[in-house]
């Protein structure tokens, strides 16, 4: 396996640093060939026991998409009334949270809970790292995605259950991810949320522990 020289590890670095979840879209379609590789990266992503238990439901019809966006919508409502503070219900109003009919290509990310049962190798000890080998999917995705100057957009005010039965998701097949696809209308300096105001980036160094909870971490 080659190495990375200096330029490839910094652009590694940078476009991760670079993806923003992507409100607003342009029309323009996804081609073809950038959908291909975004996708095979995301098959890329590691799982565990090589369970590989994503699958990707690509969704550009209209009916499909308005039936999600009414399930945002009554979600939406009820997360905005569960906030107590004006000034943060006020921004809440203000933000936009989805771009599932401006974005031209939704796509549904899930996981086969019942694939290579009974027994994945590693599984058995913590049986949610299904769940999360098709996050670490999805965060190939969108890097790839941003690689190639498309947006991506995670649309998790959902009614999960209702979202599943729109999408007639078998019984041992859970949605993880609804993404909204396409390229922005732009790529924020910062995350929207820090951009308004909602919250700032935390500090990274304040997150490490050393040896165990809460002990400060002396390594750097």
């Amino acid at each position: 396996m080659q190495s990375f020289n200096s330029t490839e590890r910094d652009a590694v670095y940078r476009v991760m640093k670079a993806r923003r979840d992507i409100r607003r879209f342009q029309s323009k379609p996804v081609p073809p060939d950038a959908l291909s590789r975004i996708l095979e990266a995301a098959h890329h992503a590691p799982s565990v026991g090589f369970k590989q238990p994503w699958n990707f439901i690509l969704i550009d019809s209209t009916e499909v998409r308005q039936r999600i966006k009414e399930t945002f919508e009554k979600t939406n409502e009820k997360e905005w009334k569960r906030l107590t503070d004006t000034e943060r219900s006020r921004l809440y109003s203000r933000l936009k949270l989805e771009g599932i009919m401006e974005a031209p290509l939704n796509i549904a990310v899930t996981c086969d809970r019942s694939r290579d049962a009974p027994f994945v190798l590693g599984q058995g000890p913590m049986p949610e790292t299904d769940l999360y080998s098709t996050c670490l999917a999805i965060q190939n995705m969108w890097l790839a995605a941003r690689a190639e100057e498309i947006g991506v957009g995670w649309v998790s005010i959902l009614d999960r259950k209702e979202t599943e039965r729109i999408l007639h998701l078998p019984d041992q097949v859970q949605l993880v991810a609804y993404l909204c696809v396409g390229y922005p209308v732009e790529f924020r300096e910062k995350p929207m949320l820090e951009s308004v105001g909602w919250k700032s980036r935390l500090d990274w160094n304040s997150l490490v522990y050393e040896n165990r909870w809460g002990r400060p971490c002396r390594f750097f």
